[in-house]
């Protein structure tokens, strides 16, 4: 009876520990099962995230490309602009040098022309007999040519004559006749010191700046005296141009040197006799102004190298 009662505690006992066995492998498979069951599901959420950014690269990788055909369109934009503005310069260039080239030979032609009135107005006056009955007009009309001919010039003037200062007034007067006119009194001051030296000047040129000057006196005064005084310091010569006519205001010292500028439209003339009476006075290193200090009348004052 004993002996039935232990086999069947064994029985229990053994029963008991195999069932504590099954839970146990049960329980760990179960566990083995979820932790599964966990490491799957993150391999699917690697794997979601993983498609979400391939489909986000995929996007920016289209708008990319988007951007890159963009660009290209722009690009192959701005080449033909820039061809289209190359085109626009080689046929802009084209023209300059053509315009240039025109105007080239334009001024080539004006010199030519100049040069030609200039030599014929001169050569008018070279043959004048100063002797006879309307030379004087006759040289004016010649130097008014001359001062509309060579208004604009600029070009430096080539000193190549030796010649007295005395020659350069005796031909002034001898041109404008100036010693001969009734309704005033000429006065010719020339001082010990300029009396005899000599200029290394153009003296074509300087004498018209001096007839220039005298023909301005002339046509403005009409009683009193014209007085033309010469003096020099060793380095320059000084001819001044002193009249009784009109005067001219301080505010117009500058204007009257302005091309075809005339303060008094009732006299004759193109307005360009003082501009070029300094014009050639600058271009042979010399110079005229008008002295504002003059109280009756206009005194001007031609320098000139020694």
């Amino acid at each position: 009876m004993i002996i039935l009662v232990i086999i069947l505690i064994l029985v229990i006992a053994g029963l008991g520990i195999a069932l504590y066995m099954q839970l146990k492998a049960a329980k760990n498979h179960q566990e083995e099962e979820d932790q599964l069951l966990k490491d799957y599901q993150t391999r699917v959420n690697e794997l979601e995230k993983l498609l979400k950014d391939y489909r986000d690269l995929e996007q920016n990788f289209d708008s990319v490309g988007q951007g890159y055909e963009q660009a290209l369109l722009a690009f192959d934009k701005m080449e033909e602009e820039r061809q289209t503005m190359t085109n626009v310069k080689e046929k802009l260039e084209t023209q300059v040098n053509d315009l240039m080239g025109a105007k080239s030979r334009l001024e080539q032609a004006m010199m030519q022309k100049k040069d030609l009135i200039q030599q014929s107005a001169e050569a008018i006056k070279a043959k004048l007999d100063y002797a006879m009955p309307g030379a004087q007009q006759i040289a004016q009309q010649a130097n008014n040519i001359l001062n509309v001919n060579d208004v604009e010039m600029e070009t430096a003037i080539e000193a190549d004559d030796n010649c007295q200062v005395t020659e350069i007034i005796q031909q002034a007067i001898l041109e404008t006749g100036i010693d001969k006119v009734d309704y005033f009194q000429f006065k010719n001051q020339i001082s010990e010191e300029a009396q005899y030296m000599m200029l290394f000047t153009n003296k074509a040129m300087a004498t018209r700046v001096l007839v220039n000057l005298l023909d301005n006196a002339m046509k403005f005064t009409t009683s009193g005296t014209v007085n033309l005084i010469t003096k020099s310091d060793g380095n320059t010569v000084e001819f001044t141009v002193e009249d009784m006519g009109t005067g001219i205001p301080a505010e117009d010292a500058e204007k009257i040197f302005e091309p075809f500028t005339k303060l008094n439209s009732y006299f004759d003339g193109a307005g360009c006799g003082l501009t070029v009476a300094r014009s050639i006075a600058r271009r042979l290193n010399g110079d005229v102004k008008l002295d504002t200090l003059c109280a009756l009348g206009s005194r001007f004052i031609f320098t000139l190298p020694v």
